[in-house]
């Protein structure tokens, strides 16, 4: 095993702290962000990192009372953000991302300890976000026409894409003339979003930034009256309750949530290019809303399958992002780190243990290799790739999105069969299919209820000028992206029909 670490983590959260002191306590806890001033520390929850089980700082958990005063005072500061001209508004953003820039590095070193992405997904999470912002900076104009502000926009995000989700989406709801508000998830990126609002902030932008559970906080980050839109990424079970509480409001909102994303195969012969899919599946240990977790194969293909498939996994490299044999080295390249934390790794192996032991059959087994790991580290949030056939359909894998490093195989006999089992979670986000027949191709794909579709390539959720949604449970409300994402949280002529998936009634999108 390694006996370093590139950087310790008092290193990093001291640049964090220099950076941005007015956002940290005089213990290093960061601060909540309420109506303009950082303060209220709240109550002390530790931040645990993933990549060896250490406490990074301390969350400050806020109650409801101080989330409704929250959102009071952004109900405030919108009416007069409102009333700001695009030029100046584009200019406070266009500032805040020179800043977002100038500490690039920080904020990546901080997303390794804080989430457990290796460096490059982490660089490449900042990099879109940054990006992204500045394709809206230069295209908002023509997206805002005719359009005014909703007010006060309310953020619940997961963690896995702190900068290129939830940051993005921020920037671009502030540059649209509202006020912003989100909830830190409780499961990682504080101190590096800690930053990106005290730079926010910095530039002049109504944005507010509160730590607490979604849960606790919902009265007022959900259905509180100030609140004019809503938007939600998380779990199915989650999103169903948010959506539950919207029923009787007229609120705009955005819930992305969980489907099974599958990959079928059928009629099919370049397995180099399927098994570049694979490898590059396994990005961030399969811990994205996009990531492909069921395979439903033609049964004649299997062999062929299953070698493309082996060779890939075999290839796949998991450890310490920050393991290295002395300070100095560069941080390793790895396909993914650690899972976001010990429950979420020891919930994942009990699913794959119960499939097993109900009759799964087992083809992948990943082992760790003990050079990626610093020696006596804590790895009880890391778990090597997993693939299992035959998954009971009593089995909570079998329709459940694992949001890991486990996949799951389906041999089928026919199309019709391959269908059914590709919709097995009534909606996804994505979904592909390798097939030689362009012609066959079209028409499973005019079947298969995801949003996007690919043939013989992978789809991801896409940023600038790129729509996303979802169809069934996996999407509820307006679809964002390009100026559906400016659309979403704005308001144009009385009447208009928002591009998404409503309740009520279901404006299905074109297979993109």
């Amino acid at each position: 095993m390694h006996v370093a670490i590139h950087a310790d983590w008092p290193t990093i959260l001291k640049r964090a702290r220099d950076a941005a002191p007015e956002a940290f306590g005089g213990d290093d806890r960061p601060l909540n962000l309420i109506g303009g001033e950082w303060g209220h520390p709240g109550r002390a929850r530790p931040a645990v990192s993933p990549v060896d089980g250490r406490v990074l700082a301390q969350l400050p958990i806020v109650d409801l009372d101080a989330a409704h005063a929250a959102v009071r005072a952004a109900s405030a500061e919108a009416k007069t953000w409102a009333k700001v001209d695009l030029d100046r508004r584009r200019a406070c953003v266009a500032e805040c991302v020179a800043l977002l820039r100038a500490h690039r590095d920080l904020l990546a070193r901080l997303l390794i300890w804080e989430i457990g992405k290796p460096l490059t997904q982490s660089e490449t999470d900042v990099d879109r976000c940054i990006g992204g912002v500045e394709w809206y900076l230069a295209e908002i104009e023509r997206m805002i026409e005719g359009r005014k502000p909703l007010g006060v926009v309310s953020n619940i995000a997961s963690w896995n894409y702190p900068y290129s989700v939830l940051m993005h989406s921020v920037l671009v709801q502030a540059l649209a003339g509202n006020a912003v508000i989100a909830k830190t998830p409780t499961d990682g990126g504080v101190v590096a979003l800690t930053l990106g609002f005290a730079f926010a902030r910095r530039s002049g932008l109504p944005v507010t930034l509160l730590s607490g559970a979604g849960g606790d906080l919902g009265p007022a980050l959900v259905r509180g009256a100030e609140v004019d839109c809503l938007a939600f990424v998380g779990g199915r079970s989650g999103g169903r309750a948010v959506a539950a509480s919207l029923v009787d409001t007229e609120k705009r909102h955005m819930l992305e949530m969980e489907g099974v994303n599958a990959y079928g195969v059928w009629n099919f012969s370049d397995w180099p290019k399927l098994a570049e899919h694979i490898r590059k599946g396994y990005d961030y240990g399969k811990q994205r809303c996009t990531a492909y977790a069921r395979f439903v194969v033609e049964r004649r293909l299997f062999p062929q399958f299953l070698e493309a498939y082996l060779g890939a996994a075999n290839e796949i490299r998991v450890g310490n992002p920050v393991a290295v044999e002395s300070p100095q080295d560069p941080l390793p390249e790895l396909d993914f780190g650690p899972l976001i934390n010990r429950a979420t790794a020891d919930g994942l192996r009990k699913m794959v243990d119960t499939a097993v032991a109900t009759g799964a059959v087992p083809l992948v087994q990943g082992r760790f290799d003990p050079a990626r790991f610093v020696a006596g580290q804590d790895m009880s949030a890391y778990v090597a790739p997993v693939a299992l056939l035959d998954v009971p359909r009593n089995s909570p894998l079998y329709h459940k999105e694992p949001f890991g490093p486990v996949d799951t195989f389906v041999a089928v006999d026919s199309v019709e069969e391959l269908i059914a089992e590709i919709n097995i979670s009534n909606g996804s986000l994505v979904a592909s299919l390798a097939c030689d027949d362009a012609e066959l191709s079209s028409d499973i794909g005019a079947q298969v209820r995801s949003f996007k579709f690919g043939v013989n390539a992978l789809r991801s959720r896409g940023d600038r000028d790129e729509v996303f949604g979802g169809i069934g449970q996996s999407w509820r409300g307006c679809f964002i992206g390009g100026r559906y994402l400016v659309e979403a949280v704005t308001a144009g002529a009385p009447g208009e029909r928002l591009y998404g998936n409503f309740t009520g009634y279901e404006r299905l999108p074109e297979k993109r």
